[in-house]
């Protein structure tokens, strides 16, 4: 077998692998990608010489970009750290620290870093120091914090306006596999108000409306993240196992 077989018949393997995981029926996914049935098996029996049109495609509809599904699924991560992305209310917390604890390894908050790094809430920092100075202590936190791990693997859970420094945002994938937890709107609302926060609607009656337009202001750049995962979707088990599915040495993970 030549190296393309060998690429091939990876990739066959992780397509079967994440349709498995989420769930989709073979014409579902075929479907989903716009391919034809007969070829999405061609392909996940390492046989197809998949277009990078129809690549494309297929890794849109499996949640991930074509370079990822294009990665072998077998050893060991050069992107040790696992990054989860999302605004307020995708789960990041609660994934995170389920996911660390399946890993065994440590759980990091990028905001409450940031929060010990200044010796004040993000509140305070925003009210005394604005955006830009938050934006530079979080890009030099989310340096120390890589740095500190010294290669070996955490699960972070960042800020939800990271993505909108492109600095930041391209540290974070160069050293990190970078996760979006995508929710409906609805969920992120419920889920910030299940926390015990009424703020938004109190103080905000187009809260709602409000939320919708930042998702759909970030939607594109969370999109550029490694892997997507639908919380929405899978409920909190279900998302930690996808995650937990996305790292090249955990894909047969169940």
């Amino acid at each position: 077998m030549d190296a393309v077989d060998r690429l091939l018949a990876g990739m066959g393997r992780r397509v079967r692998a994440l349709r498995a995981r989420h769930g989709y029926t073979l014409d579902e996914l075929a479907a989903r990608a716009g391919l034809s049935p007969r070829f999405l098996i061609e392909v996940e029996s390492g046989k197809a010489n998949i277009s990078v049109r129809k690549l494309a495609g297929l890794a849109g509809a499996l949640g991930l970009s074509p370079a990822a599904l294009l990665a072998p699924p077998e050893g060991g991560s050069a992107r040790p750290a696992v990054a989860l992305l999302g605004l307020r209310g995708a789960g990041k917390t609660t994934i995170g620290r389920r996911l660390a604890r399946r890993l065994r390894v440590p759980f990091v908050e990028l905001d409450r870093r940031v929060e010990q790094a200044a010796g004040m809430s993000l509140a305070e920092i925003f009210a005394l120091h604005g955006e830009e100075y938050y934006r530079r202590l979080e890009r030099e936190t989310l340096e120390r914090v890589l740095d500190e791990a010294g290669g070996r693997r955490l699960v972070l859970a960042a800020g939800g306006g990271l993505v909108t420094s492109p600095e930041t945002y391209a540290l974070l994938r160069r050293r990190a596999l970078t996760v979006w937890l995508r929710a409906d709107p609805e969920d992120h609302w419920n889920r910030v108000v299940q926390q015990g926060d009424r703020r938004p609607m109190a103080e905000h009656p187009e809260a709602m409306a409000e939320l919708r337009r930042l998702l759909a202001s970030r939607q594109r750049l969370y999109a550029e993240a490694d892997g997507t995962v639908d919380t929405s979707r899978l409920g909190v088990q279900g998302t930690v196992r996808a995650v937990q599915r996305l790292l090249p040495d955990q894909a047969g993970s169940g």
